[in-house]
């Protein structure tokens, strides 16, 4: 297995620099595991293409406005930081723009909702910094949400970056396959008998990071935390049991109930880390079926969407996806895995 396995040609046109409006206008490819062929459809004619009783798993967690502009102390030079995760109050671990600033002891002032930020680089391991701050603050509304690397220019209203079921904003980076959901097609799912579950996982600014080995059983994730509670693992139990299906709403969710299944030998209440990563070869024990954005060639997101549905059957589906001119990444349409 070679990460070269994982490539296609994406014109630069495809990669979507505004989400569809509204939501559930986005574009939807649907792929049988167990039929040829591929079908188009809207996001909106997800009621129709899911059944009663199947279990649709999302994840709520909340992009943290994590995005902080400031100035070096000594210098004024502009930086910026990017607030992966706390670890205490006033203790940060964060990623610096440009990344030579972040020297133990340099002293920064950001600029926050609240007021001034002053914050001293502790130290520095590859390639993240932990920044200690002189007063605590609000993570949820301290800077800007950040958007991914490749959208540039957007001005939009920054919740069209939040899924509408979010709630603990923890994450760096959002869980884009609930982005297309509105609560009026939740409401109809339910009327319908989908149910709906949900899982923690705080996704970390590392899902961005690119797969720079030949070999990806050589690249490693970086740790993120993942919580299930119990109603969620008892909702997937009953509904294993009535063999019903378990529909992941993005790779996040099934990296969080594949993890917590290979750990547990089931899906049970849990609260811990994960660094899992999914290439083909691998057994999903939870997951039968999945909706997911179309990703990055090379990235650990499409390996781990090819090992769900066999490489070269995904990799027709992209190929044909760039035909037909779907949008791609983080504001790009979705594509529905069924069995």
């Amino acid at each position: 297995m070679r990460t070269s396995d994982f490539d296609f040609d994406l014109p630069p046109g495809l990669i979507a620099q505004q989400p569809a409006s509204p939501r559930d206008a986005s574009r939807l490819m649907v792929l049988r595991r167990h039929a040829p062929g591929f079908e188009h459809h809207r996001f909106h004619d997800l009621p129709a293409l899911l059944r009663a009783g199947d279990l649709l798993v999302v994840n709520d967690t909340r992009v943290m406005a994590a995005r902080l502009f400031g100035r070096r102390d000594e210098t004024g030079g502009a930086v910026e930081a990017l607030l992966v995760r706390p670890l205490t109050d006033l203790r940060w671990e964060v990623l610096f723009r440009p990344a030579r600033q972040a020297v133990p002891g340099r002293r920064f002032c950001f600029t926050a909702s609240d007021g001034d930020l002053a914050a001293v680089v502790e130290s520095r391991k590859e390639g993240v910094a932990v920044l200690a701050f002189e007063r605590p603050f609000d993570p949820a509304t301290a800077g800007e949400v950040p958007l991914p690397p490749y959208i540039s220019g957007y001005r939009g209203d920054p919740e069209r970056y939040q899924t509408v079921y979010s709630r603990d904003p923890r994450s760096a980076a959002a869980p884009t396959a609930g982005l297309h959901f509105t609560p009026g097609l939740l409401a109809e799912l339910e009327t319908q008998g989908v149910h709906r579950a949900a899982v923690t996982l705080e996704v970390g600014p590392g899902t961005f990071r690119p797969v720079t080995v030949d070999d990806p059983r050589e690249h490693h994730l970086h740790p993120e935390h993942v919580t299930v509670p119990a109603s969620t693992a008892r909702a997937i139990t009953q509904a294993k049991a009535a063999g019903r299906r378990i529909i992941a709403v993005g790779t996040t969710v099934v990296r969080t109930l594949e993890h917590v299944a290979r750990e547990c030998g089931e899906v049970v209440p849990f609260q811990g880390w994960t660094s899992l990563r999914i290439l083909p070869g691998d057994e999903f024990r939870v997951v039968d079926g999945l909706i997911t954005n179309f990703h990055l060639p090379r990235s650990t997101l499409l390996m781990l969407v090819c090992a769900f549905a066999g490489t070269e059957r995904v990799l027709d589906a992209y190929r044909l996806a760039v035909d037909e001119g779907y949008r791609f990444y983080s504001f790009g349409d979705a594509m529905l895995i069924l069995p």
